[in-house]
């Protein structure tokens, strides 16, 4: 399936979780935030959450700082 990711369309296999989708950005491990459809998803949720096609995906990556 098709979806959009930060702006760019990107495929995933049908029945693709947030999860499946942070491994395959690279972003295991790391502190971000995702958004789909203008909602934030919380990380408890991410195994659970299944993907659509056509859905809007923002990962944002928490930086660090002061």
């Amino acid at each position: 399936m098709k979806i959009f990711v930060n702006g760019e369309e990107i495929s995933l296999p049908q029945n693709s979780n947030i999860d499946d989708l942070i491994n395959q950005l690279g972003f295991r491990n790391k502190r971000i935030a995702v958004e789909i459809n203008e909602s934030i998803i919380p990380k408890s949720k991410h195994s659970s959450f299944f993907l659509e096609a056509k859905d809007r995906i923002e990962v944002i990556d928490a930086v660090g700082g002061g």
